[in-house]
């Protein structure tokens, strides 16, 4: 099966790892990579970590981002990183309304579209997190709880901006727990978002977006993820943590 559209395999370190670590690790998967591989490499380490893992990759081809990032460019806002701010740590990249930050941190999805706008606007790439909770699964509401997350996450953003972001869906029933959707799941849920993209913006449009899948990604199970024609790569967790582990990742075989 060929692809057209170019696979992500991005890491999402959370809140783990001292600075020290973070440069090993980064390095350890660098070293490791297949000099002739055609897909893209994300790494997301906490804030206090950018700046070693920027030195790590640095000359290498793997994108750096945030793992969160404010709406504003400046102000008043204590514990909060700017656009500009990670832009200067060398970011290319924020992952925006990730499952945890709308359920710890309360996030709506009316703070997740005005995160985006500013993201967009500095001219970095997001990388937009949806997913439903078991409950909402097991009461047949995937679908709706997707439709509303990207109908109020879009919310006045062009085409031409949208094209910027990658969704990644992550079933929160699924993320940390050890259990993984089937790929039969995971693809049904692209499929769906892609139709949704479609209606939103067009056909050519949502034909050349990327949607990664999220939730207890494995070595084990990469292949069968990646062998679905819809998930265009995957956002990792824990498994991320572990440079062999996620380098087998990152050359999953389809």
């Amino acid at each position: 099966m060929i692809k057209t559209r170019k696979s992500l395999i991005a890491g999402n370190w959370k809140m783990h790892l001292s600075r020290k670590e973070a440069g090993e690790l980064a390095l350890a998967v660098r070293k490791g990579l297949d000099p002739d591989m055609k897909h893209e490499v994300l790494f997301a380490p906490s804030f206090t970590n950018l700046e070693a893992v920027r030195q790590a990759i640095h000359g290498s081809p793997i994108l750096l981002a945030a793992q969160d990032v404010h709406w504003e460019d400046a102000g008043a806002y204590t514990g909060a990183v700017s656009p500009l701010q990670i832009k200067d740590a060398g970011c290319t990249h924020a992952i925006i309304g990730h499952s945890e930050r709308r359920k710890i941190f309360l996030e709506t999805d009316e703070i997740i579209n005005k995160k985006l706008k500013s993201a967009l606007k500095n001219s970095l790439f997001p990388v937009l997190c949806i997913g439903e909770t078991l409950e909402e699964r097991e009461q047949q509401k995937t679908y709706r709880v997707l439709q509303t997350q990207m109908q109020k996450a879009f919310l006045e953003i062009d085409a031409g901006s949208a094209s910027k972001i990658v969704i990644a869906y992550e079933p929160v029933w699924a993320i940390g727990t050890g259990k993984t959707a089937t790929p039969d799941q995971a693809q049904d849920a692209h499929v769906f978002i892609r139709k949704e993209l479609e209606r939103l913006y067009g056909e050519n449009f949502a034909t050349g977006f990327r949607i990664l899948y999220g939730g207890s990604v494995k070595a084990e199970n990469i292949d069968s993820l990646m062998a679905q024609p819809d998930i265009d790569g995957v956002l990792v967790g824990g498994e991320s943590l572990k440079a062999d582990k996620f380098l087998r990742i990152i050359h999953f075989r389809v």
